[in-house]
């Protein structure tokens, strides 16, 4: 209760001491993406400032997206990349949708990904009329997206400090100064926990030493636009990264394996999560109330994956979910349904859903997921057990996370067969020990005095407040990479260790010498 006290009373303190800020949040991907950024704008608008978002349209994560959003209380710019382009992209990204649900996410796939940004950015810095009217607002901060490369970019063009919110995980950002000891800190897309045996701390330790090559390689994708938008363009990621005020996470260590911060490092993962409202959809209600089983399940593989493309998948899902008892919502979208196939009794397509409201509803007693990192922390923040099945990037790693947290089990879509998907269902379902792990993450997430959002907005206020986040960074982050790894050290190590052996060779040859002589 005094820590409450506290920091209402911290809260109340900053926002008389502070004036209304002119912030440019920066939104160029939509999905989940689109769904932090729009909550953000929102509550930074609420708290005082003055808040417009930059969005770009028209990507396939926002074409056909029922979610309106908050854009009411805040102001909006909106982009776009064209017709003929955004048909080309949004095919090139439904066969990438196919590739995911048949096991085939590879870096080249995420590097063609890239190279579609890459154009995107090129496009956007390209449009005088668009960056002459950003310029001319002078804002006072910008809050980016640290996904994509391109809000950099943006930042440095428009001359305009940059607060950068990461979607996802610690271990997503390859070069922001986090020490990362690969005895107990998993690297991006390795699938380990925290607890690692010899061969997985070598397996550790490989993929450490491929993150310096793996950013190299996104940032040629941007090297060419960054060129010939800045006046003095970066020499890669790694500057852009550490050239932000702050680090703010989608994460919170409920989910997180503990390991080492930074100042510059903030934890606000839950942005999303609420206390969950009736449903407003009166025909989703009834459904489940006609329920026979006292539970129901909650389907989505996210806002970017609308619908199952591989038939075979499809096929055994929903001769898996015909198998259980209790009810499913799936979201799905239903132009997209094959005729051919039945949707069984217990079964109910939707083309969007409140994912919120659902988790949070008494009678919801399991979520299927993609493992993205918002489905995840709602999960945990209405103790709901998963079933991840995860399809690319960092949802791997995540449903590792849940799967040592002890909040459910992970199914790679190229293994999910009809018994299989129900013997799992039912075993998350009548295990105790899933729900009782998810309501022990839930305690652990809802302890934090501050809420997530709140965390956030206090943090803007501090970097707009002190004029920079400089006092929070360590000076590694501008060190040399000799200096950071005290190479000199090493060396001058070596060359000591080499004049002794000389000296004590050459000793131990005269010693030897005047032996033989005395003989």
């Amino acid at each position: 209760m005094m820590a409450i006290v506290f920091w209402t009373f911290s809260i109340v303190l900053a926002f008389r001491g502070l004036q209304c800020a002119k912030i440019l949040t920066v939104c160029l991907i939509g999905g989940s993406h689109y769904l932090l950024l729009d909550e953000i704008s929102h509550n930074l608008q609420q708290h005082g400032h003055s808040v417009r978002m930059l969005l770009q349209l028209g990507t396939p994560r926002l074409t056909g997206f029922s979610y309106t959003g908050r854009q009411k209380s805040y102001q909006t710019s909106t982009w776009s990349l064209g017709e003929k382009y955004i048909r080309e992209y949004n095919g090139w990204f439904l066969e990438q949708q196919t590739q995911f649900l048949l096991g085939r996410d590879d870096f080249s796939g995420f590097l063609t990904f890239m190279g579609h940004l890459s154009h995107q950015c090129g496009r956007l810095l390209g449009d005088e009329k668009m960056m002459t009217f950003l310029q001319k607002e002078h804002y006072d901060v910008t809050v980016l997206d640290a996904f994509n490369p391109c809000s950099f970019i943006l930042a440095r063009k428009l001359g305009v400090r940059y607060i950068a919110f990461y979607p996802g995980a610690l271990n997503g950002p390859l070069s922001i100064g986090l020490p990362s000891p690969v005895s107990y800190v998993p690297v991006f897309n390795s699938q380990l926990t925290d607890h690692m045996d010899l061969w997985a701390r070598m397996k550790n330790l490989f993929y450490s030493l491929q993150i310096p090559v793996a950013q190299a390689f996104v940032w040629s994708r941007f090297q060419d636009v960054a060129d010939k938008h800045l006046e003095q363009a970066p020499s890669g990621l790694d500057e852009l990264h550490t050239g932000a005020e702050l680090w703010a996470f989608n994460t919170d260590f409920s989910l997180e394996f503990p390991q080492p911060l930074m100042p510059f490092t903030v934890l606000v993962g839950g942005v999303l999560n609420k206390a969950a409202k009736p449903l407003q959809q009166q025909d989703l209600e009834s459904w489940i109330s006609n329920l026979k089983e006292p539970c129901f399940i909650v389907v989505t593989l996210g806002s970017m994956v609308s619908s199952v493309s591989v038939e075979s998948l499809i096929t055994e899902l929903v001769a898996g979910f015909s198998s259980i008892s209790q009810g499913v919502i799936w979201r799905y979208d239903t132009k997209q349904w094959p005729s051919h196939i039945e949707i069984p009794p217990n079964v109910k397509i939707v083309d969007w859903l409140p994912l919120n409201d659902l988790l949070g509803h008494p009678k919801a007693c399991l979520f299927i997921t993609h493992g993205g990192q918002n489905s995840l922390l709602q999960a945990v923040y209405h103790a709901v057990p998963v079933l991840g099945i995860p399809l690319f990037g960092d949802q791997f790693d995540n449903v590792v996370k849940a799967e040592a947290k002890g909040l459910g089990v992970a199914l790679k879509p190229t293994h999910i067969t009809r018994d299989l998907l129900c013997s799992t269902i039912q075993t998350l379902i009548r295990d105790n020990r899933f729900k009782s792990s998810a309501l022990s993450l839930s305690a652990l997430h809802k302890s934090h005095p501050v809420p997530p959002a709140e965390r956030f907005v206090l943090w803007v206020n501090h970097i707009l407040q002190s004029g920079t986040g400089l006092h929070l960074k360590p000076v590694v982050l501008v060190q040399p990479w000799n200096e950071r790894h005290q190479l000199e050290m090493l060396l001058l190590l070596l060359v000591l260790l080499v004049f002794l052996t000389v000296c004590w060779s050459v000793c131990r040859k005269e010693n030897l010498n005047n032996k033989h002589k005395s003989q």
